[in-house]
């Protein structure tokens, strides 16, 4: 490192110490595919720890399984707001915890093509202003949203969705915050880790001291993240054990 660059170790002894200061009202960002790439371990530490009035920003709201997801944070009503692509349920015969509070009027939710979703966390993490597409032009997710036509076609002006604490999962990391992702885990976490204030890390497989992981296979830049939790042993697996 150059003289006067800081080597600043950010790994964490615990999930529970990694989101003990998170405060109630605050937004936070989790990728909400199911199966690999769900941050559950730091997602479970954040349901013990309490936070409050949260407004979560995922792929969905939440699936109806034994793991824990942002469904886990909503059930326990630690939730005021969703903001996500995916609102109704993977089974239709079957009611999550938040349709059946959403209906009940206890949460509020911001309905978001997939894409725009994408589009919005990356302009957060690349300090873009906003951006025109198409998408949603005619319906109701365009109401009170600028107009542009562009090239013949009509557009909606879509703003950066930011958030305060970004909870992220990848497969390798080095102590300075450099993050590698496999397979699925490349879904939503790399641009919602550079997406948020605050950006803590659960990691599968390992945490390498500086300068072992090939820098041609760092997929996020340690700048972007703040700390990192090696998932224990006894920790929730969505996928295959390290090393596997």
């Amino acid at each position: 490192f150059p003289q006067g660059v800081s080597m600043k170790n950010k790994v964490y002894a615990s999930l529970d110490e990694a989101v003990a200061d998170i405060p109630d009202g605050v937004t936070v960002m989790s990728p909400g595919f199911a199966g690999v790439g769900v941050p559950r371990n730091l997602l479970a530490a954040l349901n013990r720890q309490g936070a409050k009035d949260l407004t979560v920003i995922s792929n969905n709201a939440g699936n109806i399984d034994e793991l824990v997801d942002v469904g886990t944070l909503v059930e326990a009503g630690q939730v005021k707001k969703v903001i996500c692509a995916f609102t109704a349920s993977p089974h239709p015969s079957v009611v999550t915890p938040f349709t059946r509070m959403y209906n009940a009027g206890l949460i509020d939710a911001e309905l978001v093509p997939q894409g725009t979703m994408a589009e919005r966390i990356r302009c957060a993490a690349a300090g873009i202003g906003g951006f025109f597409t198409p998408t949603s032009v005619g319906t109701e997710l365009a109401g009170g949203k600028e107009h542009r036509e562009i090239n013949g076609r009509t557009h909606v002006l879509e703003s950066p969705l930011h958030a305060d604490y970004a909870l992220i999962r990848a497969w390798k990391a080095d102590t300075l915050g450099n993050l590698q992702f496999r397979l699925a885990l490349r879904n939503f976490n790399p641009i919602m880790a550079m997406a948020a204030t605050t950006t803590i890390v659960e990691v599968e497989n390992e945490v390498l001291e500086p300068g072992e992981l090939d820098p041609d296979q760092v997929h996020v830049p340690g700048i972007y993240v703040n700390r990192i939790v090696k998932i224990p042993e006894d920790g929730i697996w969505s996928g295959a054990k390290p090393g596997l």
